[in-house]
């Protein structure tokens, strides 16, 4: 009876013992044990885990993907127009020994504070180096992976993994607004100065090209009907000569007629002549008159 006294509650004490020696590591944690303040072991794969009890510790860290948002960033790209950015990270803690070297029982909310350093000195140094416009746009891939490579060498010696960093919204300080918006018209006016300006050179270049043409197809033009007048004076000639050939008589008579009638067509009506003239010699000649006779005969017939 006295044996079953005293052996219960050293049952009761080894038990405790016992329990207080065991540790379970879940799936989604990793454990430090520490003696002191100070690490002894590394538990990272799930399972039961054991210590020494009442002298070591185990601390349990997270181990899955972290999410951190950062509070809205003021930058200053390259061409000084400040914007308002705001970010998040993802991260994990990838060496659990460092970790608690470098942050010691300050765990995540320590952690965090110093990983938003590193996350908004990072954000300003990339997005410095870069215009607003390529900030503001749609394609922002690369500078948010430049952005992630930079902290992922400062996040290291906290025991961080940085996984992806992304821009969730970026605007204008609202103080800056109204003189970023006339910059952004008095920049969109001189792209559209500069548009009308080539527009109205292209336009010289084509009616010039356009007076050049008329200018030659004129000329052409001319060329051909000159040479065109040419040939048919030539023609013109060719058969006046072979005319007169032919008969000089009767072509002699034909263009006196010829100016008698262009002087009576012009509506004249009296003509001042020295009487010795010879614009009347033909018809006063006797041949004159025998080329009127006969041309009267072949009219009556």
């Amino acid at each position: 009876m006295r044996k079953s006294v005293f052996l219960l509650p050293a049952l009761v004490v080894i038990l405790i013992v016992a329990l207080s020696s065991v540790f379970i590591v879940d799936e989604r944690q990793k454990a430090l044990v520490l003696q002191f303040g100070q690490i002894v072991k590394v538990q990272e794969e799930p399972g039961l885990g054991f210590k020494l009890p009442f002298i070591q510790e185990v601390v349990n860290y997270d181990d899955r993907i972290l999410s951190r948002d950062l509070d809205p960033l003021e930058v200053t790209p390259s061409d000084d127009r400040r914007l308002v950015v705001d970010a998040f990270a993802r991260y994990r803690i990838s060496d659990v020994e460092r970790f608690r070297q470098a942050v010691g029982a300050g765990g995540l909310e320590v952690a965090s504070r110093r990983l938003d350093g590193i996350l908004r000195d990072t954000t300003r140094n990339v997005l410095g180096t870069v215009s607003s416009n390529d900030i503001l746009s749609t394609d922002r891939a690369a500078l948010m992976l430049r952005i992630r490579n930079n902290a992922i060498a400062e996040a290291r010696s906290l025991g961080l993994e940085v996984i992806d960093v992304r821009l969730k919204r970026t605007d204008l300080p609202p103080a800056n607004l109204n003189a970023t918006y006339e910059r952004m018209k008095a920049e969109r006016e001189r792209e559209a100065a500069d548009e009308i300006a080539r527009g109205n050179e292209a336009a010289q270049r084509i009616r010039a090209g356009a007076d050049r043409t008329v200018v030659e197809l004129t000329s052409d033009a001319n060329r051909q009907a000159e040479i065109t007048r040419g040939e048919a004076d030539a023609e013109r000639n060719a058969i006046f000569a072979e005319a007169f050939g032919a008969d000089p008589e009767f072509f002699e008579f034909y263009r006196s007629m010829t100016a008698y009638e262009r002087f009576a067509a012009s509506g004249r009506s009296s003509m001042v002549l020295s009487p010795d003239s010879e614009f009347f010699n033909y018809l006063q000649s006797d041949q004159g008159r025998a080329a009127n006779d006969a041309a009267a005969a072949i009219a009556g017939q």
